[in-house]
């Protein structure tokens, strides 16, 4: 799940907010592209996978999600593995401060965007749909105390949740997210993606919903144009889960993905630690 994440940003981000022209001639599946601003994340994940690891970490290692612990290893993460890719003023921060303590005193968590919404779906194996909304109401407030962004997040974790536990087929998706929130998800998204959380779920609902193939999945994350490194890597790690979904990715992107300290090595052993949580 963190592998086929990282694989979806990493491929992602060499089209986030690319021009038009762009996406159709070289989102083909052939080869990584460099982004132009971040020439440094050629190949590798950015902050929305490793985000998402630091969630994941803390579930192995049975440590609580409270506000603290989560704000901690936000800034562990980061400190470890300092990467670009983050919102230029949020990477900014993070370089200023250095603890948890510091981060949940300084920010201002006011956002609308997807960062909460991008780093969720590690909390999908929690065994409960309760436990999952409790422990995503914290984590997202941390950075995106927003209903936006609570309600988008929620829906990422629900639906990791939901094919983890093999809970319905992929048609079945939407009335399982509504029968649980409060919001209506429509899964029929055919525009380009901003940063705003809802509309990034509402693409990856509508990835989720209709594609058999992870291949399929990366191709269409991309083509919406936007934010796509976000939507590939969510609709991949989720997609990844699917029981019925082919996985036929292209083996360059597993091969030439990073592989230093927590690159694809750490990913693939942070997914075999997740599986005996379920």
């Amino acid at each position: 799940m963190l592998l086929q994440g990282a694989i979806g940003d990493a491929y992602g981000a060499g089209f986030e907010f690319a021009a038009r022209a762009i996406i159709e001639k070289e989102n083909n599946l052939t080869h990584y592209r460099t982004h132009p601003r971040y020439p440094s994340i050629y190949k590798k994940y950015t902050d929305d996978t490793q985000m998402a690891l630091a969630l994941a970490e803390l579930l192995i290692d049975k440590i609580e999600l409270s506000r603290e612990n989560i704000a901690n290893k936000f800034v562990e993460v980061f400190k470890r593995d300092v990467r670009e890719g983050y919102a230029s003023r949020f990477y900014q921060f993070l370089l200023s401060i250095n603890s948890g303590e510091e981060l949940l005193e300084k920010i201002i968590a006011k956002s609308e965007r997807n960062g909460a919404a991008m780093r969720a779906y590690p909390l999908g194996i929690l065994k409960t749909e309760s436990e999952i909304i409790e422990k995503n109401a914290i984590q997202m407030a941390i950075t995106h105390n927003t209903e936006t962004a609570k309600i988008a997040s929620e829906a990422i974790a629900l639906t990791s949740h939901f094919f983890i536990y093999n809970k319905g087929n992929q048609q079945q998706l939407i009335e399982y997210l509504n029968d649980f929130q409060n919001y209506q998800w429509k899964a029929n998204w055919q525009n380009e993606v901003t940063m705003n959380a809802v509309e990034t779920v509402e693409a990856v609902l509508t990835i989720l919903k209709n594609e058999i193939s992870l291949k399929n999945m990366l191709l269409k994350s991309v083509n919406f144009g936007g934010d796509v490194d976000t939507v590939a890597s969510l609709t991949l790690a989720i997609g990844s889960q699917i029981k019925n979904v082919e996985k036929d990715l292209p083996t360059f992107l597993f091969e030439e993905l990073e592989n230093e300290d927590f690159g694809r090595d750490y990913l693939m052993r942070i997914d075999e630690e997740l599986i005996p949580l379920k």
